[in-house]
């Protein structure tokens, strides 16, 4: 039921556009969009078009809906990537948005010298991947079944570059403990009171993204939840 809150959420980035274009501005570099399972890039249009705002180079994923894993999707995220970096000449943030966020930290750990950071948004990528309300669309979406204990392995250990994870605890699609980051020198998770459908509109978390996005290059340092940031924000390598 806490999901309706996206409809809110949506109305909150309209009326936050005045403060959130008054954010950090972007150093130009690109940065690769990833929707969630079932969506497509028109759901991260408004996302995009934020960050174009702040000055970044966005671009969606372009294979239409997200379905899951299937044949050749990774591969074509990895070229996508590959190219961005080729053509702007400087390495890529990679941005995802539920399953999206594998997607994206998948890329990283393939292409690390090409990869400025990572930030998830909702994304499950560790613990027990069907405690997740999601689970069964995925399943029936993607044809794959229960995942076995290297692959879960596998997908949560965080690339070698600096990765962020924004969750929620009232996320109500996916279980807040799978979008945790162990604790690592470049990994991080930051909480936002948000909804799962609405995360990406949500003033807090576009905020966060904001600041993650901004750090200079070789120089990232963990979000810090300090001031006015501890009324609204929690960080810490469990998420505690």
């Amino acid at each position: 039921m806490l999901e309706a809150r996206a409809v809110g959420e949506a109305g909150a980035m309209l009326a936050s556009i005045p403060w959130l274009n008054r954010l950090p501005k972007g150093d130009g570099h690109p940065v690769l969009v990833f929707p969630g399972l079932t969506a497509n890039d028109l759901s991260t249009k408004p996302l995009r078009g934020f960050l174009d705002r702040l000055g970044y180079a966005t671009q969606g994923w372009g294979q239409g809906f997200n379905r899951g894993p299937r044949s050749g999707v990774l591969a074509r995220c990895t070229a996508d990537a590959m190219a961005m970096h080729e053509k702007h000449g400087r390495a890529v943030s990679l941005v995802g948005w539920s399953l999206g966020g594998l997607y994206a930290r998948e890329v990283a750990k393939a292409l690390p010298g090409q990869t400025r950071c990572v930030v998830t948004l909702g994304t499950p990528f560790a613990g027990d991947l069907k405690a997740n309300n999601a689970w069964r669309a995925f399943q029936w979406l993607s044809g794959h079944s229960a995942p076995d204990a290297s692959l879960v392995e596998r997908l949560s250990a965080p690339p070698p570059v600096p990765t962020t994870s924004i969750y929620s605890r009232s996320d109500g699609i996916v279980s807040w403990r799978s979008s945790l980051n162990a604790p690592a020198a470049l990994a991080e998770n930051i909480e936002v009171p948000a909804s799962h459908l609405g995360m990406a509109m949500n003033p807090l978390a576009l905020y966060a993204l904001a600041d993650r996005l901004a750090q200079p290059e070789g120089a990232w340092r963990p979000f810090e939840a300090r001031g006015l940031r501890r009324w609204f924000f929690r960080t810490g390598a469990a998420g505690r």
